[in-house]
């Protein structure tokens, strides 16, 4: 089992950098027994780790826990009320354009066993991403019927916090995340894996930013890249252009 990196702590909050391929609660559709992230947190604080927000498993990146009931309460309706500045960190496929926002609302993608109470013609949400583009690269990478490849590093600011919603936003405009085998496009993932050994979904929570629910102080929490990305990122030449 992996160590905590904790980011921030204090008597009320605790925020972790959360490695990817870590579930962030006990999951139905992983084995019994596997490492998940509130499980670590019960035991280093030896008590409750109240949820806020959640992480998909293959991403990265700041994430915070209320340590107590109350914290937790007021921390969630910061995030409702979209009090809360999320900064993402990603590769995609192609170059993107150098800036603009994605206004496109998204179904609820329910799961068949999980969500079999939920109702299956709940209509599409409001869904908005802000995106700038940080830098490109042109790799002699042959995939499909082209001799070489092009991508990007994007920073993501979702003003919205559906399911999945920047990897179906950058879906959405034809930009692809690379490593994400669900809304992906295989052909990239597969030549990552052949070329560069990448085995995770190339999206980090880099940052979050709020006013503290109890002294009231703007907090910002940064994450760095792990040491993989940072490698395979230097090798773009994107160094300095994210946080390490």
């Amino acid at each position: 089992m992996c160590e905590l990196d904790i980011l921030f702590e204090d008597d009320n909050l605790i925020a972790v950098n959360k490695p990817s391929g870590l579930l962030v609660h006990p999951s139905w559709i992983a084995p019994r027994g596997t490492p998940n992230l509130t499980s670590m947190l019960k035991e280093y604080l030896q008590g409750t780790a109240y949820t806020i927000h959640r992480l998909d498993r293959p991403t990265s990146g700041v994430i915070v826990f209320g340590k107590n009931k109350e914290t937790a309460q007021k921390m969630n309706q910061k995030f409702a009320d979209r009090e809360v500045q999320k900064t993402y960190l990603c590769m995609t496929r192609g170059y993107t354009p150098e800036g603009d926002v994605i206004d496109y609302a998204l179904k609820e993608k329910l799961d068949k066993l999980a969500d079999k109470m939920s109702n299956p013609d709940k209509p599409a949400q409001e869904a908005v991403s802000e995106y700038r583009r940080l830098a490109t690269v042109e790799l002699p990478m042959a995939v499909g019927r082209y001799d070489v490849s092009r991508y990007s590093l994007v920073e993501v600011k979702p003003k919205t916090g559906r399911k999945h919603q920047i990897r179906r936003h950058m879906k959405h405009i034809s930009h692809p995340l690379i490593g994400d085998t669900k809304h992906g496009d295989g052909r990239h993932n597969k030549a990552f894996r052949d070329h560069f050994d990448l085995e995770r979904l190339l999206l980090m929570a880099i940052e979050l930013s709020f006013r503290h629910p109890e002294s009231g102080e703007l907090l910002t929490i940064k994450a760095p890249v792990d040491p993989y990305v940072d490698q395979l990122f230097s090798q773009f030449g994107w160094s300095g252009s994210y946080p390490v």
